[in-house]
């Protein structure tokens, strides 16, 4: 009898952890609302192109897909809330004006993230529209920070990078197809010798460019010696302004800069950033600005958030 056997990473979450997740909750959205962020709550599944837009083929891969009875339409189980609440920022709110959301709900993936990681995680996470200066990108980022401590998180690696950089780098190159697929699976590794090769036909200037990314990682020294080592293209300058900015306003936080970090390349339009804790391999709360999100509904307007997962940061705080 195997009845109550539950699917592979999906679980139950029992007591005290369930009590833990939901005091973490309660904590958390009451802090988004002192800051002035509103509660949304979008439904767990619509349909199917709605909850894809924008957002590259991972999701894709990641959604539960489903026929809905009534219209015979495909539907998606959410796999990210993020697009759901694009939608909302571009239809059922106040346009031309700076939107602040908050949301927490669960989602499901078709695989999990990694070993031992729940395919159900329970997402609670802020958004700033139609702000896109930099400030906006620092308010995000400290309310992350602040609220990984109201969570008893109190020793995390913070890494942060831009993926305007190597996009800037990749157009000036001409990079299409299977070639920048093939560099942005070495540069994510951290080939060195596999960036070598792959750009090795490029012009000396890019060439060098290039294998300098992987290199790239470290205080905020990296700065400096990205300014002074890459081709003085105004799109990297311009991220690296943003970056420098950043690093100003979050004094006294320690940061690691990335510059070869492409995380949700096919997302994140600037900014991305993850916090690390405990010696784990996989980001205890992750963000980034992705400016694009909103297009397919009519308003592709700025854009910068974080997410975290509950039932991660329950069982961080619990060894912490």
């Amino acid at each position: 009898m195997t009845a109550w056997l539950l699917p592979e990473n999906v679980e139950d979450v029992l007591p005290p952890q369930a009590w833990r997740m939901e005091d973490m909750r309660r904590a958390l959205l009451d802090l988004f609302r002192d800051r002035g962020y509103q509660l949304v709550i979008p439904p767990l599944m619509e349909y199917l192109d709605s909850l894809l837009t924008g957002v590259g083929a991972d999701l894709d891969i990641k959604t539960f897909k489903l026929v809905d009875q009534l219209s015979g339409r495909l539907m998606g189980v959410r796999a990210d809330i993020t697009p759901q609440v694009a939608r909302i920022d571009a239809h059922l709110l106040a346009a031309n004006a700076v939107n602040r959301l908050c949301y927490a709900g669960s989602v499901l993936h078709t695989q999990s993230d990694g070993f031992h990681r729940s395919r159900e995680p329970i997402q609670i996470g802020a958004e700033l529209y139609g702000a896109p200066e930099v400030d906006a990108d620092l308010e995000i980022l400290t309310l992350m920070l602040q609220s990984l401590s109201a969570c008893g998180i109190r020793t995390l690696q913070l890494d942060i990078g831009h993926v305007g950089v190597y996009r800037a780098l990749a157009q000036e190159a001409g990079l299409n197809g299977d070639l920048e697929h093939q560099l942005f699976g070495a540069l994510q590794a951290k080939d060195s010798s596999a960036v070598a090769v792959l750009t090795g036909g490029l012009p000396t200037v890019l060439h060098e460019a290039f294998a300098t990314l992987p290199q790239l990682y470290g205080d905020r020294g990296v700065l400096r010696e990205a300014r002074a080592r890459l081709p003085q293209l105004p799109a990297v300058m311009a991220a690296l302004d943003t970056l420098d900015a950043l690093d100003a306003g979050l004094a006294g936080v320690d940061a690691a800069y990335d510059l070869a970090e492409l995380r949700g390349y096919g997302y994140h339009s600037g900014v991305v950033f993850a916090a690390y804790t405990g010696g784990r391999s996989h980001a205890i709360a992750q963000g980034g600005r992705y400016d694009e999100v909103g297009r397919v509904f009519g308003r592709a307007r700025p854009a910068t958030g974080f997410s975290l997962d509950l039932r991660e940061l329950a069982t961080a705080s619990a060894d912490a």
